[in-house]
């Protein structure tokens, strides 16, 4: 379906997912999933713990393997390359060019706990995209700011809060100029007054142009954040449409089950 956008987005990119199946243990955790997501678009998924959303997500960045489909972010098919003579895996070094342009934050912060805020968000700039350091501390501090942290740019991670430790994770994310940004679940391990800081910076950022998937149990959240939901059950989409037509009126009776 196609969605709408509300602000157009130069840089963004389309996600496209084709009948993708990933197994785990002899367990189908995505059965035949397809999902088109265009370019500057906001998606949340949304389903009970195990359907498969953060594999999903996972697959969508090559951090995973998965057996069948195929999955196209911009004009990159993710973890192959095709040559002429048929595609083949692509190497490690690909994998990661791939990464600079599409981003990922997971519930947990994965910040550096001996590096100050400020080197947290430079330290890929330099290291992955090659910036000086100037210029990686200029961009930082710009993103410090959006997210609420200019005053704390000399904190150490230890002494911050969890959501404002979640906010310097967005940051760093936002400071890589990412095609693609995901969200795996990053309020779920915050007190809600430290969810409700980190859903204000992610409300802003889907004005933003950016494309964005959103894994989230936060089902006000889901509704408010995003231009489509997408309902996962067992590995397979069950239901995708608007979050009006999800949440308002579902087709089926288990996304009816689901959202109330």
């Amino acid at each position: 379906m196609a969605l709408a956008l509300t602000k157009p987005a130069e840089r963004a990119w389309p996600i496209d997912v084709e009948r993708v199946t990933k197994v785990y243990g002899g367990r189908k955790v995505l059965n035949d999933v397809s999902l088109h997501i265009p370019a500057g678009a906001v998606c949340s998924l949304i389903g009970s713990s195990g359907s498969g959303k953060s594999t999903l997500l996972r697959c969508i960045n090559g951090l995973v393997d998965f057996e069948g489909g195929r999955i196209s972010v911009g004009d990159t098919l993710v973890g192959e390359v095709e040559e002429p003579g048929g595609a083949r895996p692509w190497t490690e070094r690909e994998a990661s060019q791939f990464r600079r342009h599409v981003g990922i934050v997971f519930q947990q912060f994965n910040l550096f706990p001996h590096r100050t805020v400020l080197d947290n968000v430079t330290e890929a700039q330099q290291r992955v995209l090659g910036r000086d350091r100037a210029t990686a501390v200029d961009i930082a501090h710009r993103h410090l700011a959006r997210v609420g942290l200019a005053d704390r740019v000399s904190a150490y991670p230890g002494e911050l809060s969890g959501g404002q430790q979640q906010r310097v994770a967005i940051a760093r994310a936002l400071a890589m100029d990412p095609s693609v940004i995901l969200f795996d679940e990053v309020t779920s391990a915050l007190d809600p007054e430290l969810a409700a800081e980190v859903r204000r910076v992610m409300r802003d950022l889907a004005t933003d142009g950016t494309t964005m998937v959103v894994v989230t149990h936060e089902m006000d959240f889901a509704r408010t954040v995003g231009d489509t939901v997408v309902f996962l059950e067992a590995g397979r989409i069950i239901e995708v449409g608007t979050p009006a037509q999800i949440f308002d009126s579902p087709q089926n009776p288990r996304t009816a089950a689901f959202v109330r």
